[in-house]
């Protein structure tokens, strides 16, 4: 034991201190945990040399210096919770146990996991605890964290990581697309969906298992598990290129793009939903609301329903059926991103909108609705109104439990952090039991205006999802995206019974929320939307559409309440279904997936590929990283409309209120 103190205190000296690690209590935790505790008995000996050891299950125990650096660059307090991804031995643990108040690990391997914690045990670290899990998804039960170290090397940075850091947390984690080779990172949250990045040098790690990180022989990204190589030779391409040629319906233009055509697929359906695969494309735009306009007009649609925010939206629905407004707490549209909404294409469409409303009996006049989850002030705003309109007593209550609510009310992704580490206490009950007070008298207040009542209850609704939609991004990505795509899909099926037997929708929403999620990664992952939804509901009398681009322009930002930029498409993968599209040579067309004479071309197609899509961020330098992903493209549409380029929107002027930023990381 002797022997092995002193070789403890020379490495600190000589493979640690001499290399520039300079914090103390990195220093003499080094020196106290016994390096030989957490290596196989025949390795004992080579503990303290300059060298990461092979441990159990094929793993290794990471060289010395490499352990003291990342520990010092995760900058740890004593008061810090810190969570290791890839905990192997335990040694790591046991060295946190020394600087922290609370360490938590997970380990891929189940034999790893049990022998950390025999280990951990020995040394006497009594507040660190491991588990066996997928470490990419982090411990959502345990988070938020301080600090998270991560001692495998990933192809990306898992994005459930960066949900459960805590205001101002370090990720201290190995990056890079070789699995075996890495970039060492240092990733620091400075806003709620703020990070800046550090490189500390290049590493070498085994590779990060799980389903954000590798598969489990370590050489295929498990986000993009493929039933064959997704590699397109060039003659492939033009193969698939030339039957969707022949496939196709060309059109010259958007303001000229024929209609009949597509309204005959449609049908009976009773929800359409159309998307786009970015959210600053002016042709897509444009389009959506020409085929819109013709179901409203010629197929009795009464009902649109678009990703934007209950309260925000309601406003636009009372003026475009002239019904008496209310006074919102925040501008409508007001929230990052604006151009979203407030531009000139949606004007447009509202003018049409409420011009042919003008004309119609109340009963007849098609209404539009914002779906999304957000919107927090503004729905609490608005369901006191209206109980002040209706019942003075009812707002009074109203009142005393919303304000739970007060100090978070414009920023709630405050509200949902300090519910979820413990600092504030959860709102939950306040808000179930505000909505349970509107639906009680549900009778009596829809008598006064059957309208006015059902609005107040989507915004109590709005409140108590919003309210778990909060904590839910703490806790993991996919919790939070399966949230808030399940309250849209409730939404419309709330809209469509208030409407009656007889109403018909129109969602507008980005790709990933309308198209079939069970045929991409997303639904790989366990995440669903609106359209999987739709389809299970409605079989095929839900039809989904997608719309797609190879180059142009798109308004997108840049980062979280970055102004809007006007940026280039880079042209499409070579390996995706876009850049199959686009080698069709046909500027623009619709290409039927479901009629009966797509059969061929929904058979070429049927392989999986490459898929972009571009939320309100867009960054063109980690494209294929950050805004691809893998879809089956007949199993998600129905219908596919393509425009090979196309141009940003033009964004309306007017006040922007910074403020939440739910939808990271490519807000889609």
């Amino acid at each position: 034991m002797a022997n092995f103190t002193t070789r403890r205190a020379a490495m600190v000296e000589s493979q640690i201190r001499a290399r520039g690690v300079r914090d103390p209590r990195v220093l003499v935790a080094m020196r106290e945990v016994p390096r030989e505790k957490f290596v196989g008995g025949r390795y004992h000996d080579l503990a303290y040399e300059d060298a990461p050891l092979p441990i159990e299950e094929g793993q290794t125990i990471s060289q010395p210096y490499i352990v003291a650096l990342m520990l010092e660059a995760a900058r740890l307090k004593p008061s810090d919770r810190v969570l290791e991804v890839g905990s192997g031995s335990g040694y790591v643990l046991a060295l946190l146990s020394h600087l922290v108040a609370d360490a938590s690990g997970i380990e891929w391997h189940e034999a790893l996991a049990t022998l950390a914690a025999d280990r951990l045990r020995e040394v006497g670290a009594a507040n660190a605890r491991v588990m066996r899990g997928d470490g990419t998804l982090g411990w959502p039960d345990r988070a938020p964290f301080d600090a998270i170290i991560v001692s495998a090397g990933g192809p990306e940075i898992p994005p459930s990581l960066l949900a459960q850091l805590a205001p101002g947390g370090r990720l201290v984690i190995p990056v890079g697309t070789e699995a075996r080779s890495q970039e060492l990172l240092l990733i620091t949250r400075t806003g709620d969906h703020a990070y800046d990045r550090e490189s500390l040098g290049k590493v070498q790690f085994v590779p990060l298992v799980g389903s954000e990180g590798w598969s489990i022989d370590g050489t295929v990204p498990a986000r993009r598990p493929a039933t064959r190589p997704l590699h397109l030779a060039a003659t492939e391409r033009t193969r698939l290129a030339g039957i969707v040629a022949e496939g196709c319906e060309p059109f010259e233009s958007v303001e000229h793009a024929p209609l009949d055509a597509i309204l005959k697929r449609i049908g009976g359906a009773r929800v359409v939903l159309i998307g786009e695969s970015t959210h600053g494309t002016r042709e897509f735009y444009r389009l959506r609301a020409r085929i819109t306009e013709a179901l409203v007009s010629r197929a009795g649609f009464n009902i649109i329903a678009i990703e934007g925010d209950w309260p925000d939206v309601a406003a636009v629905d009372r003026r475009v059926r002239r019904r008496a407004g209310i006074a919102l707490r925040e501008p409508m549209f007001s929230r990052f991103p604006t151009w979203m909404w407030r531009n000139d294409e949606m004007q447009r469409f509202t003018e049409w909108l409420a011009a042919r409303n003008a004309c119609l009996k109340p009963a007849e006049q098609t209404s539009i609705h914002g779906l999304d989850i957000y919107g927090l002030n503004n729905s609490i705003g608005a369901v006191i109104e209206y109980l002040d309109r209706v019942d003075s007593f009812a707002a009074e209550v109203a009142r005393e439990r919303y304000a739970c609510f007060s100090p978070w009310e414009r920023e709630p992704t405050v509200y949902g952090r300090a519910a979820v580490s413990g600092a504030a206490e959860s709102c939950e009950v306040d808000a179930v039991s505000t909505l349970k007070l509107l639906l009680d008298e549900r009778l009596r207040y829809c008598k006064l205006d059957g309208d006015d009542f059902f609005d107040a209850a989507r915004n109590a609704t709005v409140v108590t999802q919003a309210e778990r939609y909060y904590r839910a991004i703490y806790r993991g990505s996919r919790e939070s995206w399966n949230l808030r795509d399940r309250h849209m899909f409730e939404t419309l099926m709330a809209l469509l019974e208030h409407r009656g037997p007889d109403s018909r929708a129109v969602i507008w929403a980005h790709n990933s929320h309308v198209g079939n999620a069970a045929a991409t990664e997303m639904g790989q992952h366990g995440e669903i939307s609106i359209g999987q939804l739709a389809r299970e509901r409605f079989g095929d009398r839900a039809y989904l559409v997608g719309m797609g681009t190879d180059s142009g322009t798109v308004a997108a930002a840049s980062n979280w309440d970055g102004p809007m930029e006007t940026k280039s498409i880079r042209p499409s993968h070579a390996d995706s279904y876009e850049r199959v599209l686009h080698e069709s040579g046909v500027g623009a067309f619709y290409l039927p997936l479901r009629s009966p004479n797509s059969l061929g071309v929904r058979t070429a197609l049927l392989a999986p590929r490459l898929e972009r899509a571009i939320g309100v961020i867009y960054r063109p330098e980690t494209e294929l990283v950050s805004h691809y992903f893998q879809a089956t493209l007949p199993a998600q549409f129905d219908e596919y409309i393509w425009i090979d380029r196309t141009n940003a929107l033009q964004a309306l002027s007017g006040e922007t209120v910074a403020g939440v930023h739910e939808t990271y990381p490519f807000a889609l």
